[in-house]
């Protein structure tokens, strides 16, 4: 009831170019209200002006971070012991080497020859052979060699030995020389410089010793 009152004393009280509402209700706020009309209408709120309110910085305390314990204690790491496989190195490779070849001797008749005696017709010399293996060595030790090639460097050469088969000598030729020559104080080449007193035709082969220096260079045979 008493707000009833209230607006019908507003209506009917005008003052001073403007009228003037106060209204107060046991437990209601109270509201200042302006106007120049003649209507309720025209009755506008006035302008509130709120107070700024003054905040407060708010003062951030530096927060404190516990440092986090760092193990330093060493970490046990499994480990695997490698098996270790014995192992063999096996080489092979190619020498060679040289060996010699043994010279033949062959024996011949020689009827220029008194009976009984030798001579040397040819002298042997022995030859020489390459011969190429392949070795097999096990961790350095030889295990097995065997043979690739051989070849003959140098061949041999057969000896020759003359065996006289002549019977002993009549008594008109001298045993040291064949075919015969005379037996004399000095026997020469027939058609050299030599002075006899006798001569010989060539060619002759010494069988023994020179006696009369028919053999001038040596070679086993005379007036040649």
């Amino acid at each position: 009831m008493r707000r009833v009152g209230l607006i019908a004393a507003v209506l009917i009280l005008p003052c001073c170019g403007g009228i003037t509402a106060i209204g107060a209700l046991a437990g209601d706020s109270t509201e200042t209200v302006s106007g120049t009309g003649d209507r309720l209408a025209d009755v506008q709120p006035l302008a509130t002006t709120a107070e700024p309110t003054e905040t407060q910085p708010t003062e951030t305390q530096p927060t404190e971070t516990a440092p986090t314990a760092t193990s330093t204690a060493p970490v046990a790491v499994p480990t695997t012991t490698p098996t270790t496989t014995p192992t063999t190195t096996t080489v092979r490779k190619t020498v060679t080497a040289t060996a010699r070849i043994p010279y033949k001797t062959r024996r011949v008749d020689d009827d220029s020859l008194a009976e009984g005696k030798t001579r040397v017709r040819t002298k042997g010399v022995d030859g020489v052979k390459t011969i190429t293996y392949e070795v097999t060595t096990v961790d350095g030790r030889q295990t097995a060699r065997r043979v690739v090639r051989t070849a003959v460097t140098k061949k041999p050469v057969t000896k020759v030995i003359a065996v006289g088969t002549r019977t002993a000598p009549s008594d008109n030729c001298d045993s040291n020389y064949t075919p015969c020559v005379p037996v004399a104080s000095d026997v020469d080449c027939a058609g050299g410089s030599g002075n006899g007193p006798a001569y010989v035709d060539g060619p002759v082969t010494v069988i023994g010793t020179d006696v009369y220096g028919l053999d001038r260079d040596g070679d086993g045979t005379a007036c040649d």
